[in-house]
């Protein structure tokens, strides 16, 4: 059953009986256009909408589903049907019909069955390396779908602000390179319709939550690109946002209901009301309600509607949507976007229906501040104060990347350089799980790290070297391996700029190393070196950590468990500085030869080793 297409779903989602009579009513959307037995979550819930289907009455007949009941709203045109599958029920078409008046239809709703596993589906973990891609800026390799009849926004690569045509045709044909490179997972940023008048390339302003953006491709494009992947050994991570959508999504022309979004009065002249970005009122004790209201309530700008997850219907349309693209396309894993601008007691349900669909799943959140008691409120396994329970594995390590910034640009001494990262990293007590975290060294949303960096090879040697060794799961924007720049200052255009050789005629192609200088050429050797070196680092992937307080510019840590270790020095003198090897020898093997392996070499480790001047090692000890 499961490898049997779709069927021609049509507007609404399933197919009409042929047997249906003449009808005076359409059913214009049907949302989820299908589903799958055997989930562990009994209940699900269908969105019609069509000219005043809210009068319909709905029935069914099919051996293990039972209709539970409708619900409406203040708008006519909206009809939720609830359900309840039998955990054996048998995969077919659900006969839903809807009478109306005199008029009725019945639907033939698929209800498919899932791939073998599904349920036991790894998600992305601490032996991963994911790469962070901005679809639309990474490679085209179909030109013919840059510009299309009904999508508003056109092409235009000269504008950094547009859309310069990349899509899944271009990253299918970049997965020999990614597996190449050594990466295990990969994150693109929102591939969902993004059908806005302007800056639509990014993916945050979703128009449809049920379908690919067609400049990118097709659903089925989607599903097939995860497969291929998955077949080079690498996993797919999907960025899904539930806080807000576009001003141009579909449900703007008519609204579900009158409560459907937060500060919905802007839409009839109200005064438009912003996020006030103090997400430490979720925590604070003294916090007034105003402030925290307005956190979770306010729009982020006045393209991007603030959803309303305190609304029942809507909860479960965006739990049942994540969920649906789960299964369809067989993803590892779930990044979501402005984690906690959203309700928190929906998180919390939210996360806990993935996870009880898929156990071993992953889902990360993005929570941007460098403070990690904010950060860690949100992990699953957190004992939070004011007793709130989070269901979400792991969260994005905003914290560490701030601090490892500060480390490689300021000068050394008693409280600046590495002892800002050592402090950081100790406050690991806070997390209930700090090597699931997600490191990174940059991402769509930061300035360029080589730029920040002030193009020194020297400390960007370090800053790979530590996010390849560091406990955590590490994440590299897409051209950090070719060492791309930027501004220093936010410039999203910029930062998000045409990945060299994603476009035909490029004079520069990473993908091939065409035209790349040496500088570009030995930060890819560097980040293909360290991450293949890391795929069968066991140490790395499940091994204890040990780091020793910052001495005379260096930073020492240690990876380690039965099998091996790994020691890791990075020194930001200008002259080498020697270490005397007794003061680690609660953790270093005594009188064993390592291998550099940045640099192939081979070192015995004796009683003392001479680090370079602003050299890093990573010596694999076995």
């Amino acid at each position: 059953m499961y490898a049997k297409t779709l069927l021609a779903l049509g507007a609404a989602g399933a197919l009409l009986s042929s047997n249906a009579v003449a009808q005076s009513f359409q059913i214009e959307r049907l949302e989820p256009a299908n589903w799958w037995a055997g989930m562990q979550h009994p209940q699900l819930q269908l969105m019609l909408y069509g000219d005043k289907l809210a009068d319909c009455r709905v029935s069914l007949n099919y051996p293990g589903a039972v209709l539970s009941g409708t619900n409406t709203t203040a708008n006519p045109n909206y009809l939720f049907i609830n359900l309840t599958l039998a955990a054996d029920i048998a995969p077919g078409e659900l006969p839903i019909t809807l009478t109306c008046g005199a008029d009725t239809q019945t639907l033939a709703y698929p209800l498919l069955a899932r791939r073998p596993g599904s349920a036991q589906r790894q998600g992305f973990q601490p032996s991963d390396v994911i790469y962070l891609l901005t679809p639309d800026r990474f490679a085209n390799g179909d030109p013919t779908n840059d510009t299309l009849p009904g999508m508003l926004e056109r092409a235009n690569r000269a504008d950094d602000s547009g859309r310069h045509g990349g899509d899944l045709a271009g990253m299918a044909q970049a997965l020999p390179y990614l597996a190449e490179m050594g990466f295990t997972a990969m994150w693109p940023t929102p591939l969902t319709e993004n059908n806005q008048s302007a800056y639509s390339y990014h993916g945050y302003a979703a128009t449809d939550l049920y379908k690919v953006d067609a400049r990118f491709g097709s659903n089925a494009q989607y599903r097939e690109l995860v497969a291929s992947a998955n077949q080079l050994g690498i996993k797919v991570i999907q960025d899904i946002i539930v806080n807000h959508i576009g001003h141009q999504h579909w449900w703007l022309s008519d609204l579900p209901d009158t409560n459907w979004l937060n500060n919905q009065a802007f839409l009839t002249g109200g005064a438009f009301v912003g996020t006030n970005h103090n997400r430490s009122t979720i925590q604070d004790p003294y916090a007034s309600k105003v402030d925290t209201a307005q956190f979770t309530d306010g729009w982020f700008v006045d393209t991007m509607p603030d959803l309303n997850q305190r609304h029942p219907l809507l909860a479960t349309y965006l739990i049942q949507n994540s969920i649906w693209w789960v299964e369809y396309a067989n993803l590892s894993g779930i990044r979501e976007d402005t984690y906690s601008y959203a309700d928190k007691a929906f998180l919390t349900e939210w996360a806990r229906r993935l996870m009880l669909e898929y156990p071993n799943f992953n889902i990360v959140g993005e929570e941007w501040s460098p403070n990690p008691l904010i950060v860690s409120y949100w992990q699953r396994g957190k004992q939070n104060k004011d007793g709130y329970v989070s269901h979400t594995p792991s969260m994005l390590d905003f914290p560490l990347y701030d601090a490892l910034l500060k480390a490689l640009t300021t000068e050394e001494s008693w409280n600046g350089g590495w002892i800002g990262l050592y402090e950081m990293l100790s406050n690991d007590h806070v997390y209930a799980d700090p090597f699931n975290l997600v490191i990174f060294e940059g991402n769509h949303d930061t300035a360029r790290i080589f730029s920040l960096l002030n193009e020194d090879m020297d400390l960007y040697r370090m800053a790979i070297s530590y996010l390849a060794t560091m406990r955590g799961i590490p994440q590299l924007f897409y051209g950090t391996e070719i060492a791309m720049q930027s501004p220093k200052v936010r410039d999203d255009g910029k930062v998000r700029a045409d990945f060299p050789g994603g476009w035909a005629g490029d004079k520069v192609n990473a993908f091939t190393g065409q035209g790349l200088n040496a500088t570009q050429q030995s930060a890819q050797q560097l980040v293909k070196t360290l991450l293949n070196w890391r795929k069968s680092a066991s140490a790395i992937h499940s091994g204890k950590l040990m780091h020793f307080a910052p001495d005379n510019g260096t930073y020492t840590y240690f990876r380690y468990n039965n099998q091996q270790t790994v020691m890791v020095v990075m020194n930001k003198q200008p002259q080498p500085v020697t270490l005397n090897l007794a003061r680690f020898n609660e953790v270093l093997p005594q009188g064993k030869t390592a291998t550099e392996v940045i640099s192939g070499k081979t070192i015995k480790l004796d009683k003392q080793l001479t680090v370079p001047a602003r050299g890093t090692l990573v010596l694999d000890i076995r």
